[in-house]
């Protein structure tokens, strides 16, 4: 029993491979059969696109974490314990405005409370205490910033180095903040790179007027290198480059029936498009890719 199921699978395989050679065989010698429905099997279905001017920008997208412009963590000049906390978070300080008292902790004496001042002009950004706390000299009692000014420090790969500048603009974004971005520049360049990480800290400024940005947000930057304005380009994927370098593209024929190899120089991309500064002109037609056309190939346009 066992050897006849064997025996009828083995005569149903050789069956498919019957029919599929035949089915081969059939298609090979007439190429007019037709699939995708209404094309032929020798012909390439694309669409094209037209050369365009575009401004092109070389951009950068990094991240790094916000901090204020300027932070002070305030520590009491005597030890003791902390009588009072004056003002408390998001309270707006003045240089030498007091922000916390201390009782200084001397049995046998009473003293007047000594005051903690803020040593810059800006808001109370963290209370650490509650009063009756213990402190010492090393103790830290609030912290205070200026965020009217945001900085935010990133890492650069060194390959980048040579397109950057004091003054570079930067688009800022954060999560927190959906659809809305900020303006910075580019402030310092370290003047060492990490011999580990092989990159070089930067720090960005942006102005901050209405404290959107808070110290500890994570940002992203998009840095502008450098950009092309009004240049004829192309999608980068329409772009071919044959084994000795040359690149090209493929136009359409005057019958829109074929495909033509077209050679073209290039120059400034960005991260979609490429300048086509030789072969090419504005508004000319091409076939936008299309894996495995060639030269001569037999096209359909659509879309």
């Amino acid at each position: 029993m066992r050897k006849k199921t064997i025996k009828h699978l083995n005569y149903g395989l050789i069956g498919l491979i019957i029919i599929g050679l035949a089915v081969m065989f059939i298609l090979r010698k007439d190429p007019s059969q037709k699939i995708l429905g209404d094309v032929p099997m020798d012909v390439f279905v694309v669409q094209t696109e037209s050369v365009q001017n575009r401004d092109l920008k070389h951009q950068l997208l990094t991240s790094g974490s916000i901090k204020a412009q300027e932070e002070a963590t305030l520590y009491p000049r005597v030890e003791g314990k902390l009588m009072r906390n004056v003002l408390r978070e998001g309270d707006p300080v003045k240089r030498n405005q007091t922000v916390s008292l201390i009782e200084r902790d001397e049995v046998g004496a009473v003293y007047e409370p000594v005051v903690v001042p803020s040593t810059i002009t800006g808001v109370v950004g963290r209370v650490y205490l509650d009063p009756g706390e213990n402190v010492t000299k090393t103790t830290p009692v609030a912290l205070v910033v200026n965020q009217s000014t945001v900085r935010i420090e990133v890492d650069i790969p060194e390959r980048y180095i040579g397109e950057l500048y004091k003054g570079q603009p930067a688009i800022l974004r954060v999560d927190a903040l959906p659809g809305q971005s900020f303006q910075a520049k580019l402030n310092i360049l370290s003047p060492v790179v990490d011999s580990m990480s092989r990159s070089m800290k930067v720090e960005f400024v942006a102005d901050n007027p209405k404290s959107l940005l808070k110290s500890g947000m994570f940002a992203k930057m998009d840095i502008s290198l450098s950009e092309k304005k009004d240049v004829p380009s192309v999608s980068k994927k329409s772009v071919y480059t044959d084994e000795d370098g040359q690149q090209y593209v493929y136009l359409p024929s005057a019958d829109r029936k074929t495909a033509q190899r077209q050679n073209v120089e290039v120059g400034f991309e960005d991260n979609d498009y490429v300048e086509i500064t030789e072969g090419l002109a504005s508004g000319e037609e091409i076939i936008s890719f299309a894996y495995g056309v060639k030269d001569g190939s037999k096209i359909e346009i659509r879309g």
